[in-house]
């Protein structure tokens, strides 16, 4: 048997391509002792992919040949460990394949629930990234102003839906009316700013009357510099992504740093979902009750095939998605 990867052909020196990927065939993984062969179900895309590609970050960099790395969840189907049973389904370290192997150890088996894909976003990564960086770095207090940006996607969407539900206002920013829209009317922000309009600032102060108490920042770039201006003193800004500067080779950072950061003597702080994983088990016991009560909408955006990768990560760059963008690479297991 074999085993299908997508590959990076070549890093990119700007814009991403579906030419800097190669689609290969590779030997069928082989499980060593305290090891797993798994099956990938589904693939989460997220810009950290594109990031990866520019140089070692909280990860090691990802070079031309190598397999794009990704967060997957899979099926174990052979396994020389006494902690997974074949059949188990879990949470891995994985690549852009069929099948890879994992430590046992360093994969966390999931409970049976009845749409697998919930696992990936609103009680996966997206929605423990979102609770954990809202939560416990934002530290939002209810009747606070909640800024959010890149409101449509798979983080964004979830922190204000969570903010709203602790009973502060809500204001996102996201590209284009008719995801503002979206945002506003089945997300339930107070508010949606479209950065691609002109005269953001000004709809920002508009949106904003009291200030901004949390921003949490996705983007980078300009937003978050129009965002600066905009926060009260003593507020916080959760540093989640710069979704702005990972395609790009000539980034653009905020230009009122560190002028704003001291004079409204604000407190920035970046995070990674696994910073906070001693906090899992509280994260996904209220993201259930919000979901059961009706007070958070689950939106995914499921992309069929492994093949299709490559423009599933080029079209999130672009802001194509609504919600959490994941490739579904096998059928879920009956």
């Amino acid at each position: 048997m074999t085993n299908t990867q997508i590959v990076i052909a070549e890093l990119p020196s700007d814009s991403l391509t579906a030419e800097h990927f190669r689609q290969t065939t590779a030997d069928m993984p082989v499980a060593g002792d305290g090891q797993v062969l798994l099956k990938v179900i589904l693939m989460s895309i997220d810009a950290a992919n594109r990031s990866w590609m520019k140089g070692a970050t909280y990860r090691a960099a990802v070079n031309a040949g190598d397999a794009m790395p990704t967060y997957a969840i899979c099926e174990v189907v052979e396994s020389n460990s006494d902690r997974l049973a074949v059949g188990d389904i879990v949470a891995s370290e994985a690549t852009w394949s069929n099948f890879v192997v994992a430590d046992a150890r360093k994969c966390e088996k999931l409970p049976k629930v009845p749409q697998l894909s919930n696992l990936m976003s609103v009680y996966g990564i997206a929605g423990k990234t979102a609770y954990h960086g809202l939560i416990s770095v934002g530290q939002p207090v209810a009747g606070e102003t909640v800024l959010v940006s890149a409101a449509a996607g798979s983080v964004g969407g979830y922190v204000g839906q969570i903010a709203k539900a602790l009973g502060c206002r809500v204001v996102g920013i996201a590209g284009g009316a008719e995801k503002c829209k979206w945002v506003t009317e089945e997300l339930g922000f107070d508010a949606c700013i479209d950065y691609r309009a002109p005269g953001m600032s000004k709809a920002l102060r508009a949106a904003c009357p009291d200030g901004v108490d949390v921003y949490f920042d996705n983007v980078g770039g300009t937003v978050l510099e129009a965002a600066l201006f905009a926060m009260n003193e003593k507020g916080r800004i959760v540093c989640c992504g710069a979704v702005s500067q990972y395609d790009t080779e000539t980034p653009t950072g905020p230009r009122n740093l560190p002028g704003l950061v001291v004079v409204k003597r604000l407190r920035m702080e970046g995070f990674i979902v696994m910073d906070w994983t001693q906090n899992d088990a509280k994260a996904l016991r209220a993201l259930q009750t919000w979901v059961d009560a009706g007070q958070i909408k689950v939106t995914e955006d499921i992309i069929d095939g492994l093949e299709n990768a490559p423009q599933a990560l080029i079209g999130l760059l672009a802001g194509e998605n609504k919600g959490k963008r994941m490739v579904r690479v096998a059928a879920d297991p009956s």
